[in-house]
């Protein structure tokens, strides 16, 4: 099993030594860290972790200064890595955000080692749910657009032109949604002619 690597960001520098500490021991890998929330969202993108570990609350003398809760939003939408909160306050407020940020796990401080693997193991499972769940989804979307061309330009029934897409998916070795983004494309370059 490969070692999953994390990125941190707090706003407190010996949180950051302690949650690093913390995470190195349990077998996790620190692949960067950051006292910010958009040099958070930036290093996400550089690095892409597998998961971001990040705080809510950043001290800072800006006004503008993105939460963390804004910054999940972000990594969220962009589908980069799932976000696993940290925070020292439950407040409802926060927890309805991070719910509607996408925020697949909330940990309140101070939390010791062995509340922090499940947390992590789960936040990791569920990002995974949803990310399968939405590739499905547009396989699906793929399939059903290609499905329709194959009908129009062939007279295929609905059946008989799932099963041309499944065999040439086999017969390819090439996944379905594969097979339909080819047929799509090559449509579209028909029609564009």
């Amino acid at each position: 099993m490969t070692q999953k690597r994390v990125l941190l960001v707090d706003d407190e520098s010996m949180t950051r030594t302690d949650m690093r500490e913390m995470l190195v021991n349990l077998g996790y890998q620190v692949v960067g860290e950051a006292g910010d929330a958009e040099t958070g969202i930036r290093l996400a993108r550089e690095l892409r972790p597998d998961l971001v570990i990040m705080d809510i609350i950043f001290e800072s003398d800006r006004p503008d200064e993105m939460d963390g809760i804004k910054a999940a939003k972000v990594l969220a939408e962009e589908r980069i890595a799932p976000v696993l909160l940290v925070t020292a306050h439950s407040i409802k407020e926060f927890v309805d955000g991070a719910i509607s940020a996408g925020v697949v796990g909330y940990v309140i401080k101070p939390f010791r080692e062995e509340e922090l693997v499940p947390a992590i193991e789960v936040a990791l499972a569920r990002f995974k749910e949803l990310r399968d769940t939405r590739d499905a989804l547009e396989a699906r979307r793929f399939i059903e657009r290609a499905k329709g061309v194959l009908m129009d330009t062939q007279g295929l029934s609905e059946q008989e032109a799932f099963r041309r897409i499944q065999k040439i998916s086999m017969n390819s070795r090439k996944s379905m949604r594969e097979v339909a983004e080819a047929i799509l494309l090559a449509h579209q370059a028909r029609v564009s002619d």
